[in-house]
Parts: C-alpha cells; structure tokens; sequence
C-alpha cells in the first residue's frame, strides 16, 4: 500500500507501472519485482544500506532527508499444500486505486500493528485475510488478467464454476457445463479458456485432484470412497488420473502426508486453510 509519495514498478518482463498514494498493489507469487523511484537518483549519489529504525520498520536512503516514499509491505501464506492451484488461478499482478474500503483495511493493520496489543497476531492474520479477499473482489472485472477471480466475475462462467465445485462428482462434460452457462460449447469452451486461463476440463481435473489429496491428507477415507467422492468410476481409474497428475499413486501420496504429519505434530483434520 502506498502511503505517501509515488514510485514505479516491474514485475518480470511486463511493462512498469506507477503508483502513488492510496494504490493498492497485490503480487500473488514471487515473481521478479524491481521497486525504483519515478526520478532516478543522481549518478554520484552512493547507494545506502537499509537502517532498521523499530521492529518491523525500516528506512531506505538519507536519515536526515524529506521522505520521498513511504509504503507498508505485508505477506499472506495458504496453509495448504493446494496452495499452488489457487496462485495459479490468481492475476499475476493486482493494482487497485481509489477504493476507500481498502485503504480503512489497511489503516486498521496499521493500527494494529503499531499497538501491539493482546491476540495482536490474531486480529493481524483476520485483518490480512479480508484484505486479501477485498482485493480481489475489486478487481472482478474483465480488465483484470485471467484467473478464477474474472471467471467468477462472468455471469455465465460463474454458474459452471459453481457447479464444478459443488458436484465434482458429477459427471461432468464440456458439453454439459456449456449448457449451464447458456453457451453453445464452443464459445463456453473459448470464454472460459480466455477469462479462467485453462480450459474447463483441465480447471475440473484440478479441483478434483485437490478435493482428492485434502481426503487423502486425512486418511478416513478408503482410495475406492475418494474416486467416488470425485468423480472416478473405479479406484484403479482414480490413480492413475492422480499419479499422472500428483506424480505419485494416492496411497503412497496419503502415507507420505501421515508421516509427515507426525513428524511435525500437524492435525490433518485442520491442516488446510
């Protein structure tokens, strides 16, 4: 969030974009990321090492100058190991300016910070996770890059994603979903390819692999009741689709996450999140 002043950024090779005050920026993946002032410094200027000035606070440049940027960075993680196939689905870069809602968000983490008051971590992890959610939400829109957030932001997408996730049992077809958005399969097919970024067979085979490996994680479920569960007329079916998928066949996949489990005291009953 950029508090005060201005600056430009790049990630990867994109074209670099200005920010200034009141921008939201999300990156959701670590990408290459090239931070610079919108008026390079002079050539004899000597580069200055970051000063730490409290915890979780630091300076950038000359302690006795006039502060040409000031800006607040955090992190969110997703505690699950499905955490690749949201990302995926996620723009590369959300840039979010003049949204009031945000910037209420931001102050209150601010705040919160700054006080250090009792179950501090846990109104900070609460606060960092409708930050997360309200900047998505605001840009739902089809300027946004491809993603799931654009795809849920399509009227007609929205109906088969919505499907897909309550029914991945069912036996779904392009044909089938194309019929629920109120589309001829052909355009379905494009519309969802363009706006998701996959097409609609390759985004069901992946929630349903996540599905699969969140059951397996807590082994109270037999491999025949997981492919049923999903979508999979037979057990041998099933892992196949996983092992080309996951890399690995569903039973070795579920004693390798037991094992891990215990060697790190994780409940998997409440692992994901």
């Amino acid at each position: 969030m950029i508090l005060e002043g201005a600056c430009r950024l790049k990630v990867d090779r994109h074209t670099s974009v200005e920010f200034h005050s009141g921008d939201f920026v999300l990156i959701p993946s670590a990408y290459g990321i090239a931070l610079s002032s919108l008026v390079p410094p002079a050539e004899d200027v000597p580069p200055t090492d970051p000063v730490v000035l409290a915890p979780g606070e630091v300076r950038i440049g000359d302690m006795e100058g006039p502060t040409d940027l000031r800006i607040l960075v955090g992190h969110c993680s997703f505690g699950s190991p499905d955490a690749s196939l949201l990302v995926s689905l996620l723009p590369q870069l959300v840039h979010v300016r003049g949204e009031t809602r945000l910037a209420t968000l931001v102050q209150l983490v601010r705040d919160e910070f700054r006080e250090r008051r009792p179950a501090r971590e846990v109104i900070l992890a609460h606060l960092v996770e409708v930050l997360l959610i309200e900047a998505l939400r605001s840009t739902a829109g089809t300027a946004a890059s491809p993603g799931l957030v654009r795809g849920l932001a399509d009227d007609r997408l929205a109906v088969a994603l919505r499907r897909m996730h309550e029914s991945p049992a069912h036996g779904w077809t392009s044909t089938q979903l194309a019929k629920e958005a109120s589309l001829s399969r052909s355009a379905f097919f494009d519309r969802f390819s363009r706006t998701v970024g996959v097409a609609p067979m390759e985004y069901l085979l992946a929630w349903r692999m996540a599905l699969a490996k969140k059951m397996l994680r807590r082994n109270d479920n037999g491999i025949a009741d997981v492919a049923e569960r999903v979508g999979y007329g037979s057990a041998s079916a099933f892992s196949v689709a996983f092992a080309r998928h996951v890399g690995v066949p569903p039973a070795r996949y579920a004693r390798e996450q037991t094992v891990a489990a215990m060697e790190t005291g994780i409940d998997l009953g409440s692992s994901a999140s």
